[in-house]
């Protein structure tokens, strides 16, 4: 995983020797009301004599105090600092606004954090940021997370960027003292964990697929499970045929590297639950005999997120220490056009013998996750939340940045709040059940796809409720687009393997640990 700078707890009003050393103090700005300067919110002092002078500046530079807007100004020896970041925080959040409609506070930070990282991301090594008056979790994952660089198949040391090293958080309230240790506190704690974490999940979403085939991705996931304490068992092709796990071999059959079904489990001494987590795991997805278009086919390096979300929160949970019991249940395959890959018209039996005809070899996401599914029910959980970069029909319906999140309607709502609230975002959407008559096969029990391409994401959800056990709460999050950033980077998220939605699954587990 990437490193992490040493942070430090700095006062309310640290003197100057706190910034000596640093190459840029961080404060947060929003508009000013009718067109004046910009308001500068949250640790102020930190600013000294530059605290007055600090608006009109940003406003004589062309700052504004929209959204993670950075404007660069120059303290000419004023502070002990050569720099000030002037980062837009956006308007005040609104008191009416609806969930997922506009982001709060804390997703403000996130994202002004993570904007100020990238605008210093290759040009420092040592800042100091007054965000963490505002919410000191928010200010540590946005840094983090837009500090975050993939280098791992860059030349080093000549063109991997600096990272950076060390990061001084302006306190609230009161003084804790220049030299305190992150771990005297747990909200610091949290969050550095959490943001490691996600960067792990980046990391193996973007790794490329020749290196990260499933085999070499069960090892991966055995390595980061063992070192966080988290049991493993890794099944392989003749283990899963031996159990009758179709979907996956039938998958997996086209390729030359064959397919894996890796189980994690975490085990707290007083669980309040058991929780059974599933995540999708094609290391590389042609399209299969139904092969899709050359264009943007490279993305589909990221058609293992799920997986990637599903491991690294499993660990995450280990290391925080939640009071439940997490299964996972990971199926890994590559999906590859071949003289021994499964065709269309086929019919798999899947794991727990309901038989599914396959009608689009694309449509393979589904086929594995019905095996997993069904194999994690049967460790009787109290709650099962499954994610898989699924269809294109998510972004269809709800853009690149908004998961879909389907299942039982309470558990549903459940985590599309706590989805928002973490700052992967999330929608809660319904299973129509005319829709279910769609799947009906001519020859088998289901098919895998139907035969118009209306409610692509819900029918989705609706396949994999078939293996979902009678009683078990469950969600499916589509995050087909949020998982894997096509476009230019924005506020604490990178281009590539973004992250989600290991934040998500992380505040699921602890909102279900403390209140069951």
């Amino acid at each position: 995983m990437s490193s992490t700078p040493h942070l430090e707890l700095l006062g309310a009003e640290p003197g100057a020797d706190a910034l000596t050393g640093a190459d840029a103090l961080v404060v947060g700005v929003r508009p000013g009301q009718d067109g004046a300067d910009p308001v500068v919110v949250g640790g102020t002092a930190a600013l000294g004599e530059l605290a007055g002078e600090l608006p009109g500046l940003v406003a004589l530079l062309g700052g504004t105090g929209k959204a993670e807007e950075v404007t660069r100004v120059p303290t000419r020896g004023a502070l002990g600092v050569p720099v000030v970041l002037a980062v837009g925080l956006g308007p005040e959040p609104a008191a009416d606004a609806g969930a997922g409609e506009a982001p709060d506070l804390a997703e403000q930070v996130r994202r002004a954090a993570g904007a100020a990282a990238r605008a210093l991301h290759g040009h420092a090594t040592h800042v100091v940021t007054t965000l963490s008056t505002l919410d000191l979790a928010a200010a540590v994952e946005g840094t983090l997370l837009g500090d975050y660089g993939f280098t791992a198949y860059k030349k080093t040391p000549s063109t991997a960027p600096t990272e950076l090293a060390r990061v001084g958080l302006v306190s609230a309230h009161g003084s804790h003292g220049a030299h305190q240790e992150p771990g005297d506190t747990s909200e610091l704690t949290r969050a550095t964990a959490v943001a490691r974490w996600v960067a792990a999940a980046r990391d193996l979403v973007n790794t490329p697929p020749n290196d990260l085939y499933p085999d070499a991705f069960a090892e991966r996931a055995r390595t980061l499970a063992e070192g966080a304490g988290v049991s493993v068992e890794i099944l392989d092709e003749f283990q899963l045929a031996e159990h009758g796990y179709g979907g996956v071999l039938g998958v997996g059959g086209g390729s030359s590297r064959p397919p894996r079904l890796v189980r994690l489990t975490y085990r707290p001494a007083n669980p309040v639950k058991k929780i059974a987590l599933v995540g999708k795991g094609i290391t590389f997805d042609t399209g299969g005999i139904s092969i899709k278009p050359a264009a943007n086919m490279d993305h589909m390096t990221s058609d293992m997120s799920g997986a990637a979300g599903v491991v690294a929160a499993t660990c995450l949970a280990a290391e925080l220490g939640l009071d439940v019991e997490v299964v996972a249940t990971v199926p890994m395959a590559e999906n590859m056009p071949s003289g021994t890959a499964y065709r269309p018209g086929d019919v798999l039996t899947m794991y727990g013998g309901t038989t599914v005809e396959v009608l689009n070899t694309d449509a393979e996401g589904r086929l594995v996750l019905g095996d997993a599914i069904a194999r994690a029910c049967e460790d009787a959980p109290d709650y099962l939340l499954e994610t898989s970069t699924l269809t294109g029909a998510q972004l269809v319906a709800l853009g690149s940045r908004t998961p879909g999140v389907m299942g039982t309607d309470a558990f549903r709502d459940r985590v599309a709040a706590r989805a928002v609230a973490a700052g992967d975002g999330g929608w809660a959407m319904p299973l129509a059940e005319e829709l279910r008559g769609d799947l009906d096969s001519r020859v088998a029990d289901l098919a895998n796809v139907t035969n118009h391409r209306f409610g692509g994401m819900l029918v989705g959800g609706i396949f994999l409720r078939e293996f979902v056990a009678d009683g078990v709460p469950w969600v499916h999050l589509d995050i087909a687009g949020p998982a894997f950033n096509t476009g230019g980077p924005h506020g604490y998220t990178p281009k590539g393997g973004t992250g989600v939605p290991v934040r998500t699954i992380a505040a699921v587990l602890d909102d279900i640990a403390h209140h069951g």
